[in-house]
């Protein structure tokens, strides 16, 4: 029988598919219900060193084939997010855990991976990218090259032996030459993309921005386009694993972004459409496609459309 097995460096996942950060990321319980119903691995909600209560509502606004959102990286800090970490690793020892982080400096986001480091989640994934805080916090730091070099080697330092993926997104730059600096600076994987945008959309009843926020992030099978073309760019530029996401919500969507050179794909916004039965129909449309073709595993289509 195929395996969707499938390896993220010295990482084994016993699927491809990742809840990807922002989606049910806050408790122990929410992220453990995920697991049960098929990700190989779950990624926390974004988490900062204190807690930040984000965006007043309306923060999500779901529109044609996707959401735009505004949410602003609320999140319960270090503290509490380590808390949930522990109690899940307890509960679900088989299911690999991403513990997602941001800092308003680049002194912080090492602050910020030194606490998340300390209850050993699998993975520590940066968030350099978030389109929706720019009012509050600057361009994010994805946009800077110097700060984004910093923040990756600093991160890598205070990460020990747990394996550093950087967050990128379209939005600021040409990612390949975001994902050298990265790599060049001891990223041990890039996740690809993050939402789309700032976009906005204006209630003509009143004549103003529906999201508080007045600007959100784009994310949903509307970007799909966007996030395969940005794998397939990551793949070009360097030799490290990337987690694919933007817009999967079929077996069909994923195999793209695998075959673009994603190792593993988050699933987000489908979630949000479909539930969770999602990540089954997902696995079983992945067997399916690797039993048709007589293929043993998904790293025999890792990157093939790049011939």
């Amino acid at each position: 029988m195929p395996s969707l097995a499938v390896r993220l460096g010295l990482l084994r996942l016993e699927s491809p598919l990742v809840l990807a950060s922002g989606i049910l990321g806050v408790s122990a319980s929410s992220l453990a219900l995920v697991a049960s119903r098929g990700a190989g691995a779950v990624t926390t909600k974004s988490c900062g060193l204190d807690p930040r209560a984000g965006h007043p509502g309306p923060t999500v606004l779901p529109v044609t084939e996707g959401l735009l959102n505004a949410v602003g990286l609320s999140n319960p800090g270090a503290d509490a997010m380590c808390e949930e970490i522990r109690e899940f690793k307890s509960r679900c020892p088989t299911t690999l855990l991403f513990a997602s982080l941001f800092g308003r400096t680049v002194e912080e986001f090492g602050e910020v991976a030194a606490h998340l480091a300390a209850a050993e989640p699998d993975l520590l994934e940066v968030n350099v990218s978030c389109p929706n805080v720019s009012s509050e916090l600057g361009l994010p730091f994805e946009a800077k090259s110097k700060e984004l070099a910093a923040i990756t080697a600093l991160v890598k330092k205070k990460a020990g032996d747990i394996p550093v993926a950087l967050k990128l997104s379209i939005n600021w730059g040409p990612i390949g030459e975001q994902a050298r600096i990265c790599a060049e600076n001891g990223a041990d994987l890039i996740t690809a993309i993050n939402t789309v945008g700032p976009g906005m959309l204006i209630d003509t009843n009143v004549m103003r921005p529906v999201l508080s926020n007045q600007v959100g992030g784009l994310s949903g099978p509307c970007i799909l386009p966007l996030a395969v073309r940005a794998i397939w760019e990551v793949r070009r530029s360097v030799d490290l694993p990337i987690i694919g996401l933007g817009g999967v919500a079929s077996s069909e969507d994923a195999l793209q972004l695998i075959m673009a050179g994603a190792t593993a794909v988050g699933i987000g916004t489908a979630v949000y459409h479909q539930g969770l039965d999602l990540f089954e129909r997902v696995n079983q449309g992945l067997l399916r496609f690797l039993a048709e073709k007589g293929l043993e595993d998904l790293s025999e289509v890792c990157g093939a459309a790049h011939g």
